[in-house]
C-alpha cells in the first residue's frame, strides 16, 4: 500500500503569497515580534538581569530533564530539597525590621516590695529613706515609696526593718526545728478487770503523755475488750492498740504470761521496729525511764526497786554494773539464787527486731520467742532473757553505772474490793456525812 508524506516546507516569512479572493497574505516570525519588544525594552540592570539568565539556565539544565517513569522520585526529591533550602535561607535572613532595644531603660523594669501599712511608719515630707546597714555584712534595707505621685512632688515611705542573711540567723532557724528521729518505744500493759484498773491505767496513760513520741501502747485483756477500757484509752491522748488473749482463762496458769505473749505475737506478725518493754499498770514508772529506753541498741536492764509481798521490806532487785558493762546482780532471796539473770520483769527492755529477723542479730534458731508458762513463778523473766541474749557481754546497763532507781514494783492490788461495773457507783457510800 503506498504512502503518502507531507513534508512542511520552510516558510520563508519575507515571501508574500496570493490567495485565492486576490490578496496578499504575510506570514510574520513570532521571534520577529519578540525581538521587536525585546528592542524596545531594555533593563536598568544589565548585570542583575545576566545573572538571573545564567542561574535560570543552570537550573534549567540541572532540574527540567526528561526522565522516564522510573525517575519521577527523583524529580520530586530534588523539587523538595529545593524549597527546604530556600525557605531555610529565608529564615536566616529575615527580610523585616529588627526591633531595637537600647532605649530600655533600667528604670522602666522596676520591682518593689511594698509591707503591710499596720507595719510602716510614714516618713515626713521629701525625706528620703536612708539606708541603715551600719557595715554590717549580708544586711539589707528595702524602700518603698507609697502615696503622692510624680504630679504631687510629694513623696513618703515605710521604715522597714533590715533583713539579715547571715549564718547567725541559719542557727537560730535550726535550733527552732530540732527535730531529731527517735526510736519507737512499744509499751506493753496486760491488764484485767479490777477495782483499781481505772486508777491504774489513767495513771499510765498519763505519764505516756508526757513522754517525747513516737510512743505505741499495747494494751492486752483477757477473752474480751471491755468498754471501760476501751473508753479510757480513747480518752488518754496516746497511740494504743487494744488486743485480747483468746487464751481460754481456766487453764492459764499465769494470765500475764499469756497477755504478754498476744502482744509479742502482735509485734512479730506486724514486724513492729522498736524497744519493747512490759510495763505492768500497777507499778510505778519516773519519765527519765522512758528517755534511757531509747539508748538501748539490743538488751538493756536496770535496778528496780521492790516492795516484799509482806510489805515489811524493800528490796533492790537488777544488774551491777561497770559504768555500761553488767558485772553482777542484786538479790537478796536465797529461792531465787538459781536464776540465771536476777532481773524484774518491768527491769528490762529489748529491740522488737530481735523478734522478727533473727539473721540481724545472728541467732541459733529461728524459734519464736515467748515466755513459758510451765515454769516455777519467779523463772518466767529470766527463761525469757535466755532467748534474747546469751550472756551479759551482750547486755547494756542503764543508766550509767546503775545507779539510780527509775521504777517502782509495788504491791497495792485489794482483792476483797468489788469491781463496779463502768467505774460507776450506783449507789451511795456506806459512810455519809450530813451537812450541817
Amino acid at each position: 500500500m503506498a504512502q503518502f508524506r507531507r513534508t512542511l516546507s520552510p516558510a520563508y516569512h519575507d515571501r508574500q503569497y496570493p490567495n485565492g479572493a486576490g490578496g496578499v497574505l504575510s506570514v510574520s516570525s513570532p521571534s520577529h515580534k519578540f525581538s521587536s519588544t525585546n528592542a524596545k525594552y531594555t533593563s536598568p540592570f544589565p548585570a542583575l538581569a545576566t545573572s538571573a539568565a545564567a542561574l535560570r539556565k543552570f537550573l534549567a539544565g540541572f532540574f527540567v530533564r526528561r526522565y522516564g517513569r522510573k525517575g519521577q522520585w527523583r524529580k520530586a526529591l530534588y523539587r523538595c530539597l529545593l524549597c527546604f533550602f530556600v525557605g531555610f535561607m529565608l529564615g536566616m535572613f529575615p527580610f523585616g525590621h529588627h526591633v531595637v532595644v537600647d532605649d530600655v531603660r533600667p528604670s522602666d523594669m522596676s520591682f518593689e516590695i511594698k509591707p503591710p501599712h499596720a507595719n510602716a511608719q510614714l516618713l515626713q515630707e521629701n525625706h528620703v529613706l536612708k539606708n541603715r546597714v551600719g557595715g554590717k555584712e549580708g544586711t539589707e534595707v528595702v524602700e518603698a515609696a507609697v502615696g503622692g505621685g510624680s504630679d504631687s512632688g510629694r513623696e513618703s515611705g515605710f521604715i522597714i526593718d533590715p533583713v539579715s542573711l547571715s549564718v547567725a540567723n541559719h542557727h537560730s532557724i535550726a535550733e527552732r526545728f530540732d527535730f531529731v528521729p527517735r526510736k519507737q518505744l512499744i509499751v506493753v500493759t496486760p491488764t484485767y478487770n479490777r477495782a483499781l484498773q481505772a486508777y491504774f491505767l489513767n495513771r499510765l496513760g498519763q505519764l505516756l503523755r508526757l513522754v517525747p513520741p513516737p510512743v505505741l501502747w499495747v494494751v492486752v485483756e483477757m477473752n474480751a475488750a471491755s468498754m471501760e477500757t476501751a473508753e479510757l484509752l480513747r480518752k488518754t491522748g496516746v497511740m494504743y492498740r487494744h488486743l485480747v488473749c483468746a487464751k481460754n482463762s481456766t487453764d492459764v496458769k499465769d494470765r500475764g504470761v499469756h497477755q504478754r505473749n498476744t502482744a509479742l505475737e502482735h509485734i512479730e506478725r506486724h514486724k513492729l521496729d522498736g524497744i519493747v518493754y512490759f510495763a505492768d499498770d500497777d507499778n510505778v514508772y519516773s519519765l527519765e525511764l522512758f528517755d534511757t529506753l531509747r539508748d538501748i541498741s539490743r538488751f538493756g536492764t536496770w535496778p528496780v526497786a521492790m516492795l516484799a509481798p509482806s510489805k515489811n521490806k524493800a528490796i533492790l532487785e537488777g544488774p551491777v554494773c561497770n559504768a555500761s558493762q553488767v558485772i553482777g546482780w542484786h538479790t537478796n532471796e536465797k529461792s531465787k539464787r538459781l536464776r540465771r539473770f536476777h532481773v524484774d520483769m518491768s527491769g528490762f527492755a529489748f529491740n522488737s527486731t530481735i523478734l522478727w529477723d533473727p539473721k540481724r542479730w545472728r541467732r541459733p534458731t529461728t524459734n519464736p520467742i515467748r515466755q513459758l508458762d510451765t515454769v516455777k513463778e519467779g523463772f518466767q523473766e529470766t527463761t525469757f532473757i535466755e532467748q534474747l541474749v546469751e550472756d551479759e557481754n551482750q547486755m547494756e546497763g542503764s543508766p550509767v553505772g546503775c545507779s539510780k532507781v527509775l521504777n517502782w514494783h509495788l504491791h497495792l492490788d485489794s482483792h476483797n474490793v468489788v469491781y463496779p461495773k463502768g467505774w460507776l457507783l450506783q449507789k451511795n457510800l456506806d459512810a455519809v456525812v450530813p451537812v450541817n
